[in-house]
């Protein structure tokens, strides 16, 4: 079998890898959109490096939008397959991929308005909502654990990464001249320990494994440490510069996840008296569902919802759906909590409260993830004194604060704690990906002074074979 690496090789985005069998079977794991690098990002997930018309079946590893936003483009180009994934992670892509297409449509007539000042042709969305919305019909969900033969050589099983709602590790086995072979995907790789979602499950032995590395050169403080570190912020922010504090988070898992502290802050009596904003229609969407799927959280939370029957709710939580009442945050003066997607800063409501607050010295912007080089995030946390948002420039003015505990990948201890339900005599090879490249090498470094001395980093499109 041949492995094409089109995707998340020097980056975090854009998962993308190519299985073609022996007999000419082509498997998509993954089909993810690249995310931060401005108008250089569309023609990039324009240029996918294959036919979707030749791609028999996807299999998605979670819900991101770097690993599933592509999928509405593939089937508008043409793919007419399936597309396998557990149901978490169905039942988000049915909300995040219609987002995103609106998104798609937003950017481009603004992108248009600018092309008609400088008298060019309009150019066409990379897809829209309705593209997405008629994407989910070549879903197939499929249990944890299940396995599950999408071709008489071919057998799949999702195991559970803790990454976020639905994450699967993707086990393989498959014949080729007679012999049988194991290939693992991780997809993302969750933290251990965590306050909502169980820690990742091992896998089955395998002889080859593709795995991310998006952490593989950092250690995380403990998600306790976290906590009161997110009490010190908020102390900081809200009670002490009587400011807005303004937390750029990912719609889905991370704003659950602070909520839930929050909720425990406000159970131990360490939250102020404040109100606190969700403000972003896929966040509120997204909390439905992680109503919806408890049996996917871990064993203290179960527990905690014996007595509570909604950990991501309290009184002084308010979820904003309407432009208006998000609007009216602008002229909120009091101390207050806004958490808005997006997490690394490039879309959404964000954006507007970041415009609105960044020059004022007693607002607070906390990141609490990931932020790709090139984002708005990345150039606001590394300490740029200037800013474009909306082509506006702005003084960087804010307080800054960084949480990365957060984060719902792993670090590299974590990674190898992961890896290591495998036997390392029998691993073939480990492919890292989805990391940048200090990433990358440091991961590849730590894995061999762990004993597993078979990696490889491949580079962006080259082929491999197993």
């Amino acid at each position: 079998m041949k492995i094409d690496f089109l995707g998340a090789t020097t980056e975090v985005t854009g998962s993308k890898f190519l299985l073609t069998t022996a007999k000419g079977v082509k498997i998509l794991l993954d089909c993810g959109m690249y995310q931060g690098k401005g108008l250089e990002t569309d023609s990039m997930n324009r240029d996918l490096g294959f036919n979707p018309k030749d791609i028999d079946y996807i299999l998605l590893s979670h819900a991101h939008i770097d690993h599933s936003g592509l999928i509405p483009y593939v089937i508008k180009m043409g793919f007419k397959g399936k597309i396998f994934c557990t149901p978490g992670t169905r039942d988000l892509c049915s909300i995040m991929l219609p987002d995103s297409g609106r998104i798609q449509e937003t950017d481009t007539a603004q992108f248009n308005k600018k092309r008609a000042f400088q008298h060019l042709p309009a150019v066409e969305p990379i897809y829209n909502m309705r593209d997405a919305v008629a994407a989910m019909r070549q879903f197939v969900s499929i249990p944890y654990d299940l396995p599950f033969s999408i071709t008489p050589d071919f057998q799949i099983q999702f195991v559970n990464t803790g990454h976020m709602l639905g994450s699967g590790a993707i086990y393989i086995t498959f014949k080729e001249n007679r012999k049988k072979k194991t290939l693992c995907y991780t997809g993302d790789i969750g933290r251990y320990n965590k306050s909502i979602l169980p820690d990742p499950d091992p896998f089955p032995q395998a002889d080859y494994v593709i795995t991310e590395s998006t952490y593989g050169d950092r250690l995380h403080t403990t998600i306790e440490q976290a906590e009161h570190d997110l009490m010190m912020v908020i102390q900081d922010a809200c009670a002490k510069r009587r400011g807005k504090l303004i937390i750029p988070s990912f719609a889905i898992g991370r704003t659950q996840e602070i909520v839930y502290a929050l909720q425990s802050l406000e159970n131990a009596h360490n939250l102020p008296d404040i109100d606190i904003f969700i403000d972003s229609p896929l966040a509120v969407a997204a909390t439905d569902i992680f109503r919806l799927h408890s049996e996917c959280f871990n064993e203290d939370l179960q527990e905690y919802i014996k007595t509570d029957p909604d950990p991501f709710g309290f009184q002084k939580v308010h979820y904003i759906r309407s432009i208006a009442d998000s609007k009216k945050l602008n002229s909120y003066n009091r101390p207050c909590i806004i958490i808005s997607a997006s997490g690394m800063m490039e879309a959404g409501r964000v954006k507007h409260h970041l415009a609105n607050n960044i020059e004022n010295p007693r607002t607070t912007i906390l990141s609490v993830g990931y932020c790709a080089p090139t984002t708005l995030g990345a150039r606001i946390m590394r300490g740029d004194k200037e800013v474009s948002i909306f082509g506006v420039k702005y003084k960087v003015r804010a307080t800054l604060a960084s949480i990365e505990a957060y984060s719902g990948h792993a670090d590299y201890k974590e990674l190898i704690q992961y890896l290591s339900c495998q036997n390392k005599k029998k691993l073939k090879n480990i492919f890292i990906v989805h990391g940048e490249d200090p990433a990358r090498n440091a991961y590849a470094q730590h894995l061999a002074d762990a004993g597993f001395t078979r990696t490889h980093i491949p580079t962006f499109r080259e082929s491999v074979e197993i």
